[in-house]
């Protein structure tokens, strides 16, 4: 049983730039869930936004909602229903719970679900806090040989997942990713490991592009101000064709342009990046070259697949971690992330003394 006398310290986001600490009840865990005693939680793009923001989109803070959902924690107690679990488990966090009885679930296409609830969505509840609790089916146990720092990169690793196979990356296929930020790279080192043989990355910044090609990249391109065509010639002749896939994880309508003129005929782009909700793109050049356009929302189905390849040691996260602060010291860490101080690329923060 869980020390109902002990503090459950959460960062909790109030209004824009308004993160405080505080402690609040330790909760239960009802039937089918477990309580964890949270362990390291990852900073994400999103995180951030609503920091910055106060939303995303139609996601709105309207009340305090504690943040994070790049996690993983230690089960501190398990509660009526759970036998594949017990105390003392350690466990990566699937942060989205779907419904389990729509057309989407039940069709395996859960992330669709129109009832899911998702860690750090409003009005929905984080976990970069002391405990919380989790839907047990959504926790993974973590192989002794994984870090905790590694269980909650497999969120971020998952969505590289899901973009790689809803882009069709295999044996043989050449990939152009743009951005190197922190899905960027996952994607990069996810691309690589389902067998493209040839990943080219791009970047406005020379530092990141340094990290991707220490982390595998076989072409980096510094972005400037050329035109997209220009650019997209140049990463044609980098790789000797143009790539067979892009997988687009800025947002930027630059660079979305430049992922529909790079990318072969034939070939597909996946949107992976959000940025404005209207942009102007070469949609015709697209269509008649018959690059098909996908888009992905978070994932499904991708978590054991994310801990298999780095449990297997195809894919090393670890190197994605540059920043590392206590959960007393979010406020720090949130400001380390925003501004990318430090060559920041993954912040991580240990809610564990």
């Amino acid at each position: 049983m869980a020390d109902t006398k002990v503090e459950n310290l959460s960062a909790i986001l109030y209004d824009v730039n308004d993160l405080r600490l505080e402690n609040r009840p330790i909760p239960k865990p009802g039937k089918n869930e477990v309580l964890l005693r949270m362990d390291k939680v990852g900073i994400c793009g999103s995180d951030v936004h609503y920091w910055t923001n106060g939303r995303i989109g139609d996601f709105i803070v309207k009340a305090p909602m504690v943040l994070g959902h790049e996690a993983a924690g230690v089960v501190s107690e398990v509660g009526e229903g759970v036998n594949h679990l017990k105390p003392g488990d350690r466990v990566a966090i699937e942060p989205g719970v779907p419904c389990r009885a729509c057309d989407f679930c039940k069709s395996g296409r859960y992330n669709l679900c129109l009832d899911i609830v998702f860690c750090a969505t409003p009005p929905v509840h984080g976990n970069l806090c002391h405990y919380y609790t989790h839907a047990a089916d959504f926790c993974y146990k973590l192989p002794d040989h994984m870090t905790m720092e590694e269980g909650a990169l497999l969120e971020p690793l998952s969505v590289a997942v899901h973009a790689c196979r809803r882009a069709g990356v295999g044996i043989g296929k050449t990939v152009l990713v743009c951005g190197a930020g922190p899905i960027g790279l996952v994607c990069l080192l996810t691309a690589k490991a389902m067998g493209a043989t040839q990943v080219i990355i791009t970047d406005i910044s020379a530092g990141r592009l340094e990290v991707a090609k220490s982390l595998g990249a076989d072409h980096t391109v510094l972005i400037g101000k050329e035109d997209a065509e220009v650019l997209a010639s140049q990463i044609g002749a980098k790789l000797g064709s143009p790539p067979d896939i892009t997988i687009e994880c800025s947002g930027a309508e630059s660079s979305i342009r430049l992922g529909i003129f790079a990318t072969k005929s034939g070939g597909i782009l996946v949107l992976v990046g959000l940025g404005p909700a209207e942009i102007k793109i070469p949609i015709v050049n697209a269509a008649v070259r018959e690059v098909d356009i996908r888009g992905i929302f978070r994932y499904a189905n991708c978590y054991p697949v994310a801990l298999d390849l780095v449990a297997s040691g195809r894919v090393n996260v670890k190197p994605l971690v540059t920043h590392r602060f206590k959960l007393e010291e979010t406020v720090q860490a949130f400001e380390t992330a925003r501004t990318g101080a430090g060559g920041a690329i993954k912040v991580m923060i240990s809610c564990s003394d």
